[in-house]
């Protein structure tokens, strides 16, 4: 039946997480995502058994309680999600603004969830205020109940009784980090989260973020870094410093969705980073290596 993917989310590395994985040492005890949103590296992590222990945490808090709600009580929310779903049926429009207004008063995961599966390409956008402010996608009802549930409860049998939620700064999870762990960051482009952004909520700062990865180098931290890329012409994220160290690699991740809806066709590419101590810890192994030979879409760079 293949990975499951309960939350739609835009951003989501589901398409790439095969391809990051081949980046996991085998020793790996614990995944530790800081920056969770639709946590697909780590389902598909779980999947394929690349660890026992996984970390999920997100500002987002009621993105946290929806995960909570799926890995602990998956029937009921996929029940709330069938029941929002049946009752747009006629009213898609008015129904899912219902939902949202809702959501905003009471971040009810269930509202949530729905909102994710209805909204303009998957896309969380929040006002000044911070309250979900996304449009819906008319030509789309969202995943029907079967499959949501079947999504759902098959999420929650890979991580149940081997994840721990946080819901807090980035900064404060990566203070729990061990050395058999890996943390597989994905923060939001550097280059369009600087000050307010309706798609996150909070930015990046690019100094504070830099002197992170310093900490987890010096302490001997194995980590890979989802940072930035391009689309055409278009770079994302003002580069990383070449003192860190890092080994960069390009992924090509095929045509930009949103360039093929303005009649362009432009191939988007990825850049992922892995850290100096990942780096010793894949080639003890011999793991990197066969992971460079065997991935054709992938240079290092």
């Amino acid at each position: 039946m293949g990975i499951p993917h309960p939350i739609p989310y835009q951003g989501s590395k589901r398409k790439l997480a095969e391809i990051i994985l081949r980046y996991i040492p085998d020793d790996t005890q614990r995944l530790i995502e800081p920056f969770a949103g639709s946590a697909a590296v780590s389902i598909a992590a779980a999947y394929h058994g690349k660890a026992r222990q996984f970390l999920l945490n997100d500002l987002n808090v009621p993105l946290m309680i929806l995960w909570n709600r799926i890995i602990h009580q998956p029937n009921d929310i996929a029940t709330g999600y069938q029941y929002l779903w049946e009752c747009q049926h006629g009213q898609e429009k008015d129904y899912y603004t219902f939902v949202r207004d809702e959501f905003n008063r009471t971040r009810r995961p269930d509202y949530f969830l729905y909102l994710l599966a209805r909204c303009v390409k998957a896309a969380v956008r929040y006002n000044a205020a911070g309250d979900f402010n996304q449009s819906a996608d008319n030509r789309r009802k969202g995943a029907v109940p079967a499959t949501m549930r079947s999504h759902i409860a098959r999420t929650s049998q890979l991580l149940l009784g081997k994840t721990t939620l946080w819901a807090t700064d980035y900064r404060e999870v990566l203070e729990a980090v061990h050395s058999l762990d890996v943390v597989y960051l994905d923060p939001p482009y550097q280059g369009t989260s600087n000050g307010r952004d309706g798609r996150y909520l909070a930015g990046l700062q690019y100094d504070e973020f830099i002197d992170t990865l310093k900490s987890l180098n010096q302490g001997g931290i194995g980590y890979i870094l989802s940072y930035d890329g391009n689309t055409g012409t278009k770079r994302y994220g003002k580069p990383l410093p070449n003192s860190l160290g890092l080994t960069k690699l390009v992924i090509n991740a095929g045509r930009s969705s949103q360039a093929t809806l303005l009649g362009r066709d432009v191939i988007t590419y990825e850049s992922l980073y892995l850290s100096p101590s990942l780096i010793t810890r894949l080639d003890a192994s011999s793991q990197l290596y066969t992971s460079l030979s065997s991935l054709p879409l992938v240079s290092a760079l």
